[in-house]
């Protein structure tokens, strides 16, 4: 599995892309700099803006982009259901009884049954699926940095148009990071 990508702007200008820690570390030497403008980080695969708190050394911000250590294994202390050393959360499912009867008469349990089960349908995503998240990425990342620029609202219906072409000509007049990284959403919506 691929490691997830994030990309950095300072303004409307790109400044790294990559792996979390990376894109942090040279967003932060740039603050370092002394710039002044907007930094805003992006989950490249959904759109999502990430916080950080740059504030400190270079050290003090990647440590506080590293999750909380795992608790001690004694099972003395587990606070609850599942396994979250190995990344197992347990949350609630509702379900009818039908479904739970047919879970329970699965040779493997229920738990190992909706796991995979869901990884079969995340194998088999229709084409359609794949576009809508792409869209929906680009259109999260669009409404947080391209408001203001000219065409905007047009761009922004051809792109739920599925109208890629005409969203790339609306956004032609754009500031270059902002149109490359659109490019990379509908290059995968394409």
């Amino acid at each position: 599995m691929a490691e997830k990508a994030f990309v950095a702007f300072i303004g409307d200008e790109v400044v790294a892309r990559g792996p979390l820690a990376e894109v942090v570390a040279q967003a932060k030497a740039r603050i370092d700099t002394g710039e002044d403008r907007r930094v805003a980080l992006f989950d490249e695969e959904t759109g999502h803006i990430i916080d950080v708190d740059y504030r400190g050394s270079e050290s003090d911000v990647l440590a506080r982009l590293e999750p909380p250590p795992a608790e001690s294994a004694d099972a003395s202390q587990r606070k609850g259901p599942g396994r979250p050393r190995l990344g197992v959360v347990s949350r609630e499912v509702s379900l009818l009884p039908r479904h739970w009867q047919w879970l329970g008469d699965q040779p493997r349990g229920a738990s190992a049954t909706l796991r995979r089960l869901v990884d079969e349908a995340r194998k088999s995503e229709t084409r359609e699926a794949v576009q809508r998240r792409a869209i929906d990425a680009a259109h999260r990342f669009l409404w947080d940095i391209a408001g203001n620029q000219p065409d905007f609202e047009e761009a922004t219906r051809a792109l739920f148009a599925k109208d890629f072409g005409r969203c790339r000509r609306l956004a032609r007049s754009w500031p270059r990071g902002i149109r490359e990284q659109l490019d990379r959403y509908l290059d995968r919506a394409r």
